[in-house]
């Protein structure tokens, strides 16, 4: 049985309200700029960047890009312990699933980062 020890929170409960805020949350955003560019069909690189200039919007805009990297890790977190798991056994289960994990780790606070440096740097 694998425990918690690498999960996002500290309980099963946890984890699923936390996927299912930052659902929440990326669904309302997506709507939002689906809708502003519906709104705007001939949207130039002046109007994107005056949108974007707003605090509001990039408050929002990282909030949704902490809640997609919380999203994805509970996910991948899950998808390593019940499947990597699972599927093999034995300490080579151990070892790949911890380096899929690092990994995931790192490539999400890459892209945390990166997503920080374009919202701050328009």
């Amino acid at each position: 049985m694998v425990t918690n020890v690498t999960s996002f929170g500290r309980s099963g409960l946890y984890d699923w309200a936390v996927q299912r805020v930052s659902a929440v949350i990326l669904g309302v955003y997506f709507v939002g700029m689906l809708a502003y560019l519906v709104q705007h069909p001939d949207l130039s690189y002046t109007q994107w960047h005056a949108l974007f200039s707003t605090t509001w919007v990039r408050i929002v805009s990282l909030l949704a890009l902490i809640s997609l990297c919380a999203h994805a890790w509970v996910g991948l977190w899950t998808i390593s312990t019940d499947y990597l798991t699972t599927y093999l056994m034995g300490s080579k289960a151990t070892v790949l699933r911890l380096l899929f994990q690092a990994g995931s780790v790192a490539l999400m606070f890459i892209y945390l980062v990166w997503g920080i440096q374009i919202l701050w740097g328009v």
